[in-house]
Order: C-alpha cells, then sequence, then structure tokens
C-alpha cells in the first residue's frame, strides 16, 4: 500500500509540474517582449515602451513611490519621471529568471541598468506576464532601484 500510494503521489507531483514548464517558444516569447522594451525606451518612445504592458486599469506597477494603478496612470508616471531622451539614457536588461505559474502567466525576474548622464541606475525587476487575447503583455511591474 505504501508503494501504491508514494508512486501515487509521484505522478501526481510530476504531472503537476509538467504543465508548468516554459517551453522554449514562451520563453522567446517573454525575451522578445523585454528587447521590445528596451528598443523602445532607448529610442526615446514610451508610447511603444509601454506597448508591451496591458493597456487597463486593472495593471499595476510598483515603483520608488509605492503602487499606481493603470496604464494611463503608468504611463505619465514614466513621463514625469523621464521627461525626454537625455533623462531616459540607455536600459540594459539581465534577465535573471522565467518561470511559468500557470498555462497564461509568466514570472519574470530580472536586474536592469540605465546609463545616462543625469547619474546611472540599476536594480531589479519582477514582472508578471499574461497572456491576453493570444498576446504576452506585463500586467504587473515592480521595479526598484538600488541607491
Amino acid at each position: 500500500m505504501r508503494i501504491l500510494s508514494t508512486l501515487l503521489f509521484c505522478f501526481i507531483f510530476l504531472s503537476s509540474a509538467s504543465g508548468k514548464e516554459i517551453s522554449n517558444k514562451e520563453k522567446t516569447r517573454i525575451e522578445n517582449l523585454l528587447a521590445k522594451q528596451v528598443e523602445a525606451w532607448n529610442e526615446g518612445n514610451l508610447e511603444k515602451f509601454m506597448e508591451t504592458y496591458w493597456n487597463s486599469d486593472q495593471l499595476s506597477f510598483v515603483g520608488s513611490r509605492g503602487p499606481s494603478y493603470g496604464w494611463q496612470s503608468t504611463l505619465e508616471n514614466y513621463k514625469m519621471g523621464y521627461p525626454d531622451k537625455s533623462a531616459m539614457g540607455i536600459l540594459d536588461f539581465l534577465i535573471l529568471s522565467i518561470s511559468k505559474i500557470d498555462k497564461k502567466t509568466i514570472y519574470v525576474i530580472g536586474k536592469f541598468e540605465l546609463t545616462r548622464e543625469a547619474g546611472d541606475l540599476n536594480g531589479h525587476f519582477t514582472l508578471v506576464v499574461q497572456k491576453i487575447k493570444g498576446e504576452w503583455l506585463i500586467v504587473s511591474d515592480h521595479s526598484s532601484s538600488s541607491v
């Protein structure tokens, strides 16, 4: 009986774990999403940068001033903090991990480096990315810079 229950446990565990492995296709799409962000940022194009976020009042962003909600609010906060190309500088990401939460939700941890004349910034971010209407979009972003 003990062997049967152990085998049953292993089968259930492996079955559930296999559904949460991220495919190469999904990983590439997430990497492309982040590459699109870097490209748009380095062009000085915040509107294009924001295309990677869910255009919804439910979008959440947590930064140095605490949480804010909504796509428009997030864009306005970016514009206030980075009013021009010089303030935006050059962005680079290092993806530390990409993991699947469920079939339509992915969790990303990374590091950002921002090189600019006003002073360099670096820090870490966590993103929740969801597949919405067939497209991977950031639904939650928590970014914090190191001092």
